[in-house]
């Protein structure tokens, strides 16, 4: 049999329940549309105020509370001078603006995707049921392409910084979802057993043991949370996201080498301040659980 003869819809049909698709769409659009805006007006709010905050405050202050974040959770002194050289560098080449703003917006997704991530973890690790449910659609969120989350977004809520912000979110929260997941579920059945035996009620479990001993795999969840949000700053940069994105576009758009390895250089900067910070004090993490199951 050959391949034309394999059965298929015909052309018209297909035309048609693409025809009826857009138009439920835009009907679903039209009428809840106001009302998503307004349902997201917080998290635009709470964009905005960590934008100005970043952005108002002085440059030096900031490097100082960033080095000082980067020292507490990791206890390093060369990820510190890291961090402090990266800033500097950025500042010197005229690209402090858009590094907060792109830091800001880290920052409100990553925080928006760690208050929804955990919980659906637990609740995953708690129940098979809810595991089958939501693994499949983990799997849709984190193999569909990016530029298709921005179809439905953009015709939703229009161009602007949320959408860009729920498009961002989408594609980094699986990771901390499943490895939240993947921690509680991986906890030493005796543990369980020994925690039972005294008594505890689940939440007590859950708040007690379960989480406490599953943070290092939690904390690796919101490293690759980060990780894939810098990597979507760009593409969010095309529906009106303002960040170190917008300029790499323009300089793709117009074919500008300088512009796009400059800012491009601020992007892999701030991916490997994260990255390495949030490594050492997941490790940290560990050696302390490590070292208490010892005593």
């Amino acid at each position: 049999m050959s391949w034309s003869e394999f059965p298929s819809m015909s052309r018209t049909d297909l035309r048609e329940l693409r025809k009826s698709i857009d138009e439920s769409f835009r009907s679903f659009t039209i009428e809840y549309g106001d009302s998503l805006e307004a349902f997201f007006d917080p998290l635009l709010d709470f964009l905005i105020f960590s934008e100005r905050l970043l952005l108002n405050t002085p440059w030096p202050l900031m490097i100082a509370i960033c080095a000082g974040l980067a020292y507490s959770a990791s206890r390093s002194w060369r990820i510190v001078v890291g961090v402090i050289v990266a800033f500097m560098v950025i500042g010197y080449l005229g690209m402090w603006e858009d590094t907060m703003r792109t830091l800001s917006i880290i920052t409100v997704c990553t925080m928006v995707a760690i208050a929804v991530g955990i919980p659906l973890g637990v609740l995953m690790a708690r129940s098979n049921r809810m595991q089958a449910v939501v693994s499949p659609i983990l799997d849709v969120m984190q193999t569909m392409p990016s530029f298709v989350y921005l179809i439905p977004v953009v015709m939703l809520l229009g161009i602007g910084k949320v959408p860009g912000l729920i498009a961002v979110i989408i594609y980094a929260l699986p990771p901390v979802v499943r490895l939240t997941n993947l921690g509680i579920r991986e906890v030493d059945s005796d543990v369980i057993e020994a925690a039972d035996a005294y008594g505890s009620s689940s939440w007590q479990k859950l708040i007690n043991v379960q989480m406490p001993l599953a943070l290092p795999s939690i904390f690796a969840g919101i490293n690759q949370t980060i990780m894939m949000s810098l990597s979507m700053v760009v593409i969010a940069s095309m529906i009106g996201v303002k960040g170190l994105g917008q300029p790499v576009l323009k300089a793709i758009t117009n074919q500008y080498f300088a512009m796009g390895l400059l800012n491009g250089f601020a992007i892999v900067a701030l991916a490997i301040i994260f990255d390495r910070v949030s490594q050492r004090y997941g490790l940290r993490i560990q050696k302390h659980r490590q070292g208490n199951s010892n005593d």
